[in-house]
C-alpha cells in the first residue's frame, strides 16, 4: 500500500483530490499509534501526516495553542509543561494498552479520538477545548471552522463533530487549543475496601460535594494483586477508592480534611500528595492495569460509558457473569473493563446489559479476528445512525477518508 506524505496542507489537499479522482479511499495516520482501535479499513493508501508537526503559535498569556496535526503531543506537553500549563482534558496515552510504542501520539490523533482522561468530570472532554481547525474534506476543498476564542460559534459548530470522529469526516491539517494552567498542588484520598456499589455512591457524594473533586476512581478487589500498581503507589489487596483535589496548596489542604470528614460514613481516608498521587491519576488515565505486557494482555478490554449512578451495579454483575476484572472512573460514569478471551469479546451479553442502562460500550482492544466478527462501536439507533450517514455525506460524499473504520463490513 503507497504511503502518501504531505510536507503542507497545500499538499494534503493535492493528495485528497487525487485520491477522489482515481476513486481511491485513504486512510489518515499521524504516526499509527491507535491503528489498532476500530475495524479494518478497505483503503488504498496511506496518508501519513507525520510531517506537519509546526507549532504555529502558542500565546502563553491567553492560554492558547496552535499546532499541525502531526505535532507529537507528548513534545507539545513539554512545551506546555515550560510555562506551566496542561491540556485540562488529560488526553489519554494509549501505548501501554495496546502495545504500541510509546510516545507516537499525535495531536490530530488526540483530537480524532476524543479519549479524555479522569479530569473530564470536572474540566470536559477534547471537544469542549478544541477553539478551531483547518482541514481537508472529502471534496478535496480545504476549509476552516472555529477561531481562537471560546465563543466563536456561528452556525453548527464542526469542532464538535470532528472530535472523535476517527479521520472518518475530514483531514485535520492545523488545530486551535485551549490550555489551561497546572494545579500548584493536588491530593488524593484513598478509601480501601468497598464493594462497587458503595463505591459509586461514595463517589457521587464527592461529586456533588461543594469541594470540587478532579478525579473520582474505583478498582475493585478482583484486581488487586502484587503485580498491580499506579505509579509508585501499591494498592495493595483491597479494593480502593480514589479522590483527587487540585489546586492552591491551602485550598487543596483545607478541602481534603473536608472531604475526609465528609467520607468517614465510608471509611477512614488516607491521602498520597505531590508525584506519588500524580502517578496514580496517570495510572488511571492510561488504563495501566490493563496493559498489553500484563497479566491480562490477551484480554480484549472494552471501554464503557454509562450513567454514573448505574456503573456500580452494572459492572458487579458484568463481572460476576464474565470472570472479567473493571476500572470505574468518572465517579462510576467510565468503565474499562478486561474480559477473558471468547469468540465474541462478551459482546452481546454486554451490550444488552448496557443497552438496558442508556450507555454505550467500544471494543478498545481486541484482535483482528474479533474485531471483523463484532461491532467495535456501539451500534447506533436507527435515526441516529441515519444522522450520523447525513453528516458523513456532507463532509465525504465518497467516503474516502477511513473507510470502514467505523461500521463493521457484513458478509453479502
Amino acid at each position: 500500500m503507497p504511503t502518501l506524505q504531505p510536507n503542507t496542507a497545500a499538499d494534503v489537499e493535492t493528495a485528497v483530490r487525487e485520491a477522489l479522482a482515481d476513486d481511491q479511499p485513504i486512510e489518515i495516520v499521524g504516526h499509527g499509534s491507535r491503528r489498532a482501535i476500530g475495524h479494518a479499513m478497505a483503503t488504498n493508501a496511506v496518508l501519513d501526516l507525520s510531517a506537519l508537526s509546526a507549532i504555529k503559535s502558542y500565546e502563553p498569556q491567553e492560554l492558547l495553542l496552535t499546532v499541525e496535526a502531526g505535532a507529537r503531543v507528548d513534545e507539545v506537553e513539554a512545551l506546555l509543561a515550560e510555562k506551566n500549563q496542561e491540556f485540562a482534558f488529560e488526553p489519554i496515552n494509549t501505548a501501554r494498552l495496546l502495545g504500541t510504542p510509546d510516545r507516537l501520539g499525535t495531536i490530530g490523533g488526540m483530537i480524532a479520538s476524543g479519549l479524555a482522561g479522569p479530569r473530564r468530570i470536572k474540566a470536559g472532554g477534547a471537544r469542549d477545548h478544541l477553539l478551531g481547525f483547518h482541514g481537508v474534506s472529502g471534496f478535496g476543498e480545504s476549509f476552516k471552522a472555529g477561531g481562537k476564542v471560546v465563543k466563536n460559534v456561528t452556525g453548527y459548530d464542526l469542532c464538535k463533530l470532528v472530535t472523535g470522529s476517527w479521520g472518518t469526516l475530514s483531514v485535520m491539517t492545523e488545530v486551535t487549543i485551549k490550555v489551561m494552567p497546572k494545579a500548584e498542588a493536588q491530593q488524593t484520598l484513598i478509601l480501601r475496601a468497598l464493594d462497587p456499589v458503595t463505591a459509586v455512591r461514595a463517589m457521587s457524594r464527592a461529586l456533588g460535594s461543594p469541594f470540587n473533586v478532579s478525579g473520582a476512581a474505583y478498582m475493585p478487589v478482583s484486581l488487586m494483586s502484587a503485580e498491580v500498581s499506579l505509579g509508585a503507589f501499591r494498592p495493595g489487596r483491597e479494593s480502593v477508592m480514589l479522590l483527587r483535589l487540585e489546586g492552591i496548596a491551602a485550598s487543596v489542604a483545607h478541602r481534603a480534611n473536608s472531604l475526609r470528614a465528609l467520607m468517614k460514613e465510608f471509611g477512614e481516608a488516607d491521602v498520597a500528595e505531590g508525584d506519588i498521587s500524580d502517578g496514580i491519576w496517570g495510572a488511571i488515565r492510561d488504563v495501566a492495569p490493563f496493559a498489553a505486557d500484563g497479566p491480562l494482555r490477551a484480554w480484549p478490554v472494552w471501554r464503557i460509558v454509562c450513567p454514573p449512578a448505574a456503573g456500580g451495579e452494572f459492572g458487579l454483575k458484568l463481572a460476576r457473569e464474565t470472570g472479567g476484572d473493571l476500572i470505574y472512573d468518572w465517579g462510576g460514569g467510565l468503565i474499562w473493563a478486561a474480559l477473558p478471551p471468547s469468540a465474541d469479546a462478551h459482546a452481546g451479553q454486554l451490550r444488552a446489559r448496557v443497552d438496558a442502562i442508556g450507555g454505550h460500550a467500544t471494543l478498545i482492544r481486541a484482535g483482528a479476528d474479533i474485531r471483523a466478527s463484532v461491532d467495535v462501536f456501539h451500534p447506533q439507533p436507527d435515526g441516529i445512525a441515519a444522522l450520523s450517514r447525513r453528516v458523513k455525506e456532507s463532509f465525504d460524499p465518497s467516503d474516502i477518508f477511513n473507510r470502514g473504520r467505523l461500521t463493521r463490513r457484513r458478509a453479502a
